[in-house]
């Protein structure tokens, strides 16, 4: 992949993360019982990158798709707890996804972003609120964060395994990382 191809796909892959971002923060908060949980819907970005990218990369694609999306439609706060979590989620995907195809599938890697974006959130609101407390809410958002990353977890699945310029890139990321998640993509 030439210089030029890996900065079109990054942009591309952030404008769509943007967007999804955008549209998500135009929906009402769906869970009356949990305000503040949002679906996340925009991690399908993060997820895609992290399996046909190199971690500097797919690093760069999340700020970039924070801080934008931030700038069209946030506030410094939500610019910290979506940082937060954000970072939280991708390092604990990427310590998870270490553990190779035949221990966690891509699925499980989603879902333990789900949670730990949450934990990063609430870490935030702690520190805010200068309270440990915030904490309790930990037991609501996680369920709620692991139900949110085994869908996200399977539409990134699903993309990787039948969208043909995915698996394209996936072939050259593992190419360069020799890593073993292409041919979990290409079994059907």
């Amino acid at each position: 992949m030439s210089k030029l191809q890996k900065m079109i796909y990054i942009s591309l892959l952030v404008a769509q993360g943007v967007i999804i971002g955008l549209l998500e923060n135009m929906i009402p908060y769906p869970f009356a019982f949990a305000p503040g949980a949002k679906l996340g819907l925009a991690n399908l970005i993060t997820i895609v990158a992290i399996f046909t990218m190199k971690k500097r990369d797919s690093f760069l694609l999340l700020w970039l798709r924070l801080f934008l999306t931030t700038l069209l439609g946030g506030t410094i706060s939500t610019f910290l707890y979506s940082m937060s979590g954000a970072l939280l989620s991708y390092v604990g995907m990427l310590i998870v996804k270490q553990l190779g195809p035949k221990r966690v599938s891509i699925i499980g890697i989603s879902a333990t972003g789900g949670f730990m974006h949450n934990v990063g959130q609430l870490l935030t609101a702690s520190f805010i609120a200068q309270s440990w407390t915030v904490m309790l809410y930990l037991p609501i958002l996680s369920f709620l964060g692991i139900l949110s990353g085994l869908a996200i977890g399977i539409a990134a699945n699903y993309l990787l395994k039948h969208v043909r310029t995915l698996q394209r890139f996936q072939a050259d990321y593992d190419r360069q990382t020799n890593s073993q998640w292409q041919s979990v993509f290409l079994k059907k």
